[in-house]
This record gives structure tokens, C-alpha cells and sequence, in this order.
């Protein structure tokens, strides 16, 4: 009986947040395109007071920089430290 309800539970879940995994997604997707801007903002001329801190998260990040830059509307990568086109 306990699993029926677990099942019924999740199910539940599941039918309330269908409509809304698009906006979430999107949502998830403003707040990582904001978390690099911000993380490369001291390379584009803004000046970031954190930049000394995010320095160690490039090479993780470095990856996900041609997607981010393409999203952005950029052709091209913006930064000439970067070449990633």
C-alpha cells in the first residue's frame, strides 16, 4: 500500500510540473548565461570585484564560452584571449 501511494505521489508531481519544465529550463538558462557574463565580465571591459575569486573557474568553464557567446548574439568570440571559433 505504501508504494501505491509513493507511486501516486510521484505521479502527481510529475503531472504538475509538466507544464512548466520549459519555463524552468529557461530560467536555469538566464541564470547560467548571467553567471558567465559575470564570470568574464573583467575580459569585456566591466568591472568585476569578484574577478580575483573567478579566475580559478576558466578552465571549467572555458568549454561552455562558444555556446554562451553564440547565445548572446556574437559571431565571433569577443575576447582575443579566447579563440574558440
Amino acid at each position: 500500500m505504501l508504494e501505491k501511494i509513493k507511486k501516486l505521489i510521484y505521479y502527481y508531481e510529475e503531472v504538475i510540473s509538466l507544464p512548466h519544465r520549459q519555463e524552468v529550463a529557461r530560467e536555469l538558462q538566464n541564470e547560467d548565461d548571467f553567471f558567465l557574463l559575470l564570470l568574464y565580465s573583467e575580459m569585456l571591459g566591466i568591472p568585476n570585484p569578484v574577478y580575483y575569486y573567478t579566475l580559478e573557474l576558466y578552465p571549467y568553464i572555458i568549454e561552455d564560452f562558444h555556446d554562451w557567446h553564440l547565445r548572446m548574439g556574437m559571431d565571433k568570440s569577443p575576447l582575443s584571449g579566447i579563440r574558440c571559433c
